[in-house]
């Protein structure tokens, strides 16, 4: 069976009431972070791209990764509200449906999640797909404002690795999906049906035209060529300068 997701620290103790507890969870098989997001005040918490493991080999599913972090919300006391998905993953399932039955917690995800059912139900012959989002309890428009606790979190429209990828940004974080990588490993792929390179090129620039100082968490890390350990945090500054796919002023037709 899949080894579970191996939790990290949390990456920082909050400065101000209004940024977020962040805990990550590494889960290697599919090299997915998963995020635990919580709002000190409040202890209310989001989970954002949460697996459940599979088995190729027995065709079995596994819920140890996401009960991980179940249960390091249960030590921290955390309340989960939201599990939100940045896109739909090929390369691994969902656990939001496992955390939705476990917590009573909304699954939210982009509104644009409706062209990627339509796109896909006939790909996969899906044809009892009702292809309407309803598999979801909520679907976020571009600049949609919701809340975790007492933080405000706003929804940015990211597409290009497919049609309907969302980021979320909470006060000096952004949870960018697969839009991009580390800095040393690029940008996501758009080869996927539906998947658009130069809305991927626009969506990576949306981001970096933030602050520099602005943190930015990766879904996805496979160790760069020279890189020895996993990483998922970086900056838009960070970015700017050393991303080997878009940075230092590359252009949209390069």
């Amino acid at each position: 069976m899949p080894t579970p997701a191996t939790p990290t620290p949390a990456t920082q103790t909050p400065a101000t009431p209004t940024r977020p507890i962040i805990h990550a969870f590494f889960d290697e098989p599919t090299h997915t972070v998963t995020y635990l997001v919580a709002d000190p005040a409040t202890g209310e918490a989001a989970v954002i791209d949460p697996v459940l493991d599979y088995d190729h080999k027995s065709g079995t599913v596994d819920t140890r990764s996401v009960e991980a972090v179940l249960e390091a919300a249960a030590r921290q006391g955390y309340r989960i509200t939201w599990t939100l998905e940045t896109h739909v993953h090929a390369d691994h399932l969902s656990g939001s449906p496992f955390i939705k039955a476990r917590t009573g917690a909304r699954i939210g995800i982009g509104a644009q999640i409706v062209q990627v059912q339509r796109i896909f139900r006939p790909v996969f012959n899906a044809t009892d797909l009702k292809a309407d989002g309803s598999d979801f309890d909520h679907l976020f428009a571009d600049g949609a404002h919701f809340a975790i606790g007492t933080l405000d979190v706003e929804v940015l429209y990211t597409p290009g690795h497919t049609p309907a990828d969302v980021s979320y940004k909470i006060d000096d974080a952004v949870f960018v999906g697969d839009t991009l990588f580390m800095p040393d490993y690029g940008t996501a792929r758009a080869d996927f049906p539906g998947g658009d390179a130069r809305q991927l090129y626009r969506s990576i620039h949306r981001l970096l035209a933030l602050p520099p100082q602005t943190r930015l968490f990766m879904c996805h890390d496979y160790k760069a060529p020279g890189r020895d350990t996993y990483a998922w945090e970086t900056t838009v500054g960070d970015q700017r300068a050393r991303n080997v796919h878009v940075g230092a002023g590359v252009s949209e037709d390069a």
